[in-house]
């Protein structure tokens, strides 16, 4: 194996002997000045007072989470960077990639313009050849930024649709990596359209066979010649696997290229023995393309890519020939961290990317502006699905702004397109019109046409053109493309609250109004809001595959993380998320890990005990127990208190259990009483010292002055255990090359940047800087009543020359593995069978009643108002017993239908529906027929009332557009589904 190695950097250092490509960390060694000064861009300026800083590095980072979206500070700011380029590189081509910035910039080489780039959200790049300084020379880059909520496009004087103070955090400045190429005159291009009009390598499989292991792999380049004579090139494949061995090689074009010509060449191959990426599988493969002259390699490029499965079809998503049901989080695009905004190191990427999926999340959809790079490769790495967005807002638009839209879809697919974990293409936050989804989906078959890439839109519940859709917040249904939720469950709640039982006592949901109205689900504790969620995610789950024709396709909650963007409860960021700003996992964590453990039916049997066992004498409360099992049993200090009353498919409640200090047990069993899973809380001792750890890494804490080190803070007791009550306030002290970056907790200013600050449940983390001189880093934490902790660190040298490393920021970083491949079991079992509608008539509007059942969820069926007519029969394919009824009704969250329905005039149901989230299944009476005749059997009624508003005002949907609210003879199908049980079908 040694003697393997040693010949792969043999290999590698041939090629870069020949070839002369080489890709520079860019990031180290800028200079920041927040103003304006013109002359900043001049060569001689003199920036030696400005502020040494590492990329990537917002200007105005310290306000994270400080401040609330709105207030975070705008205006100009200069950044500058000196460098010298190897004398190699003489008479090659240099060029700069910005992984992006925000929002626009003005940039320039040593002196001269260069461009400038304004969209604030995808990556560009620029062709400096001509401009810089070889022998020794020092270069300047220097660039303008300009991050104000309002600015506008120079061409078109027109505004970015998502400049939006909503949802779109705003940190200033080169707030990405960034990134030095140097290549030969015959090279490979950049995948930079923007500026560069280049599209890069393109890497995709076919003709999978995934119990065989195999799959044709292609690969294609776009290649360009600056010399000044025709050459002869040769394109060669050779991919590696992760252990770095040897997989496959393989020739393709042999192509002549004229000075100043672009060409694509291409190269496929029949490759056995793949491991296929999958959901927290993270499995990706190095595949270098080559360009070869007279049999040398001249230019190699190495791509980090996996090869997956994809189809989109009946309803459903297919994972490497495995159905899997969407459950995971609508995550902000910037993903933040106090005063550190998004501009954090890869492994912390990682980081909170893998405990996505963690808690068994398979899914982030990153919602309006596509994600950095970053995140997209960190994806790749933990094996989490992504939906990428290209930019907008809620709405939309047409003119300039719809054409900046498609210009964003278009680069973000042109440099995202090798990454496996992207799943879908996102054209929109809302439904665009058909000709709007027609020319994104012509973008997505120009220059990516064989990803296995689904491309819609939120909505487009009736598109031809889009290939899934969904709401947010309720059901929808599809036999033909899938439908999930793109957002649900909006409700917030602090991690400080446990319950109404915990220190500090907050009552759930008290908080300022929003609105003007009552903001409870939005003020809600940790119980509340695990409880919440696990009823939320069961609105979906009734309806996952397996079910039936028409099926849903999951949903993703919003959002994983504390926001720093609009909010809607007491605090001034948002506080949906299933762990804190600096990722301490909050119970809602675990509610999803319990559920969500399978593609779609939960495979392992697991349970969670919501909250903690440490509480005042006398205190009686309702325990909650999230569990896959068919019954739950209770147990104080081994006394059993029985089975607890199961709702909402994974919830089981015990009503007023009384504390006793001890430890409280759960334990779940199956449907033949065997026990399948169990946990136990204890009660924690009084607290007595503090506990400081760092947060486990996978590479060194490196001083190269952006890495990030996170500790973790806790209040324990004379075992070691943390104490869940605590809520001590702990003064910090640091020596050593770091700068403190704090964390964060309800309070003044969130505390950020403050060296003393809570701990909330007895926990806490905060974030130190690393310096760019190497050393021992040492960290004292004390508190008032509890023996002090102290915490060393040390950091690395981080090697740069010229202002240039070759170390990159995601070096050294593993994939994660711990789900293993694809299992080749089935994902579900079947659990009813559909009956065909062959036919249908109505006691009003009998036209329309095919629209009842029609797999359309913008169309229905309604009569005219009348008791009388409110009723609708239907022609079954053939007869059966009807079992369940599974329906859509206008209104469906605020109204309750009496409904009387029959089978071949036999009655099979009489009572009422549920307002429900989307769809209500109805138990019958089991009837053998072939009509069934749904009907209304008095004046409907409403059940509460639908106020509820999103944060721009917008009224929440609630069916079909037209309100029936006050209609209360009107029967109104949206959809219908008739059911017979499996067993009638034996």
């Amino acid at each position: 194996m040694k003697k393997f190695f040693i010949a792969v950097l043999v290999l590698c250092a041939c090629y870069q002997v020949f070839a002369q490509r080489v890709k520079y960390n860019f990031d180290p060694g800028w200079k920041v000045f927040v103003g304006d000064d013109s002359s900043a861009s001049t060569f001689g300026f003199n920036d030696r007072a400005w502020k040494n800083v590492t990329l990537p590095y917002a200007w105005n980072e310290d306000e994270a989470f400080k401040k609330d979206i709105v207030d975070l500070s705008t205006g100009i700011a200069w950044y500058r960077k000196h460098f010298k380029v190897p004398a190699s590189a003489k008479g090659q081509k240099v060029f700069l990639e910005f992984e992006g910035i925000r929002q626009a910039g003005e940039f320039f080489v040593n002196g001269r313009s260069i461009g400038i780039h304004e969209n604030g959200v995808t990556a560009f790049g620029f062709d400096i050849s001509d401009l810089v300084k070889f022998d020794n020379q020092d270069n300047v880059v220097a660039v303008r930024i300009d991050n104000s909520w309002d600015y506008k496009e120079k061409a078109t004087n027109t505004k970015f649709q998502w400049e939006d103070k909503n949802f779109n955090a705003n940190y200033g400045g080169i707030n990405k990596n960034v990134y030095l190429h140097i290549t030969p005159k015959i090279y490979q291009t950049l995948p930079l359209f923007t500026h560069l009009g280049t599209t890069g390598t393109y890497m995709y499989a076919d003709n999978y066979n995934i119990r065989g292991k195999s799959a044709i792999v292609h690969a294609e380049s776009q290649i360009k010649n600056e010399n000044n004579k025709q050459q002869q090139v040769s394109f060669k494949v050779s991919i590696t696997d992760l252990n770095g061995k040897p997989v496959k090689t393989f020739m393709g074009d042999n192509v002549s290229i004229a000075p100043g010509e672009t060409k694509i060449v291409k190269a496929s191959s029949l490759v056995n023995g793949l491991n296929f990426w999958s959901w927290g599988y993270g499995y990706l493969y190095d595949v270098q393309t080559i360009l070869l002259v007279n049999g040398k390699p001249l230019d190699v490029v190495s791509t980090k890519t996996g090869f997956r499965k994809t189809e989109f079809k009946n309803g459903m998503i297919y994972l490497n020939d495995r159905v899997i049901m969407m459950h995971g989080y609508a995550q902000r695009t910037s993903n933040e961290w106090p005063a550190i905004g998004n501009s954090v190191p890869a492994w912390l990427s990682d980081y909170s990317n893998g405990l996505m999926v963690e808690s068994n999340g398979n899914l982030v959809r990153w919602m309006h502006i596509t994600p950095w790079k970053q995140d997209i490769e960190s994806c790749d790495r933990v094996g989490l699905m992504q939906a990428m967005q290209a930019g907008d807002a809620e709405r939309d638009v047409d003119g300039v702004r719809w054409e900046q839209r498609k210009s964003v879809m278009r680069d973000a697919i042109i440099y995202n397109r090798n990454n496996p974990s992207i799943i879908f293409y996102e054209c929109g936050n809302e439904s665009i019109s058909e000709a709007h989804m027609r020319e994104m989906k012509n973008i997505r078959d120009e220059f990516d046409l064989h990803g296995g890439r689904a491309i819609g839109s939120r909505e487009m519940l009736d598109s031809k053109i889009a290939e899934y859709g969904g709401e947010m917040l309720y059901t929808n249904k599809s036999a033909h493309i899938p439908m999930w939720a793109m957002e649900y469950s909006r409700d917030e709640g602090s991690r400080k609250y446990w319950d109404n039982h915990t220190p500090p006592y907050h009552k759930d949901g008290d908080g300022p109004l929003h609105r003007g109205q009552p903001a409870k689900e939005y003020n809600r504790n940790m119980e509340s809001h695990a409880v919440e969620n696990v009823k939320r995610w069961n609105e979906f789950w009734k309806e996952r595959p397996g079910t039936g024709k028409r099926v849903s396709a999951g949903g993703v909650n919003i959002v994983w993380s504390e926001t720093n963007t609009h909010h809607r409860g007491e605090e001034n960021y948002r506080r949906s998320g299933e762990v804190d700003a600096l990722r301490i996992k909050k119970q809602n964590f675990y509610s999803h890990q319990v559920m969500w453990d399978g593609w779609v039916n939960p495979e392992r049997q697991s349970l969670h005990i919501i909250g903690h066992w440490n509480y005042e004498t006398g205190v009686k409360k309702d325990i909650y127990v999230v569990s896959t099992s068919n019954k739950v049993e209770l147990k104080v200090n081994g006394q059993s208190l029985g089975y607890g009353t199961k709702t909402d498919g994974f919830l089981f409640t015990f009503k007023n259990v009384e504390w006793k200090p001890g430890n409280i047990t759960a334990t779940g069993y199956d449907e033949n009483n065997k026990q399948v899973c169990s946990n136990t809380i204890h009660t924690v001792g009084t607290p007595v010292a503090i506990r400081l750890t760092q947060v486990k890494r996978p590479t060194e804490f490196l001083a190269n002055g952006h890495d990030l080190a996170l500790i973790e803070v806790e209040v324990v007791d004379v075992k070691g255990n943390r104490c869940p009550t605590a809520l001590n306030m702990i003064s910090f002290s640091m020596d050593g090359p770091a700068e403190w970056r704090g964390g964060m907790a309800m309070g003044p200013d969130n505390y950020v940047l403050a060296k003393t600050f809570p701990v909330e449940g007895g926990v806490n983390r905060f974030l130190i800087r690393s310096a760019t001189q190497p050393g021992t880093i040492t960290i004292k934490a004390s508190s008032d009543g509890l023996k002090d902790a102290t915490l060393t660190l040390n950091t690395k040298s981080f090697a740069t020359e010229n202002g240039l490393s070759k170390l990159l920021p995601a070096s050294g970083l593993p994939s994660y593995l711990k789900k293993g491949s694809t299992p080749l079991s089935p994902s579900f079992t079947t659990t009813r069978t559909p009956i065909e509608i062959v036919s249908a008539t109505a006691g009003a509007n009998a036209d329309s009643a095919f629209a009842s059942y029609d797999d359309n969820e913008l169309s229905d069926w309604v009569n005219d108002g009348k008791l009388s007519t409110a009723w609708a029969e239907y022609n079954l394919e053939r007869e059966a017993t009807v079992s369940e009824i599974t329906l859509k009704l206008n209104n469906f969250r605020s109204r309750v239908y009496p409904l009387y329905i029959t089978v071949d005039g036999k009655e099979a149901f009489n009572g009422n529906t549920q307002p429900t989230l989307g769809y209500y299944t109805i138990q019958c009476k089991p009837q053998k027929g072939k009509k069934v005749r749904i009907q209304l059997s008095n004046v409907s009624s409403e059940r509460g009332t639908n106020t509820a508003t999103e944060v721009n005002g917008k009224k929440l949907d609630d069916g079909v557009t037209r309100d029936d609210a006050n209609a209360k003879g009107t029967l109104s199908i949206i959809e219908v589904e008739i059911y017979e049980a499996l067993k009638a079908k034996l």
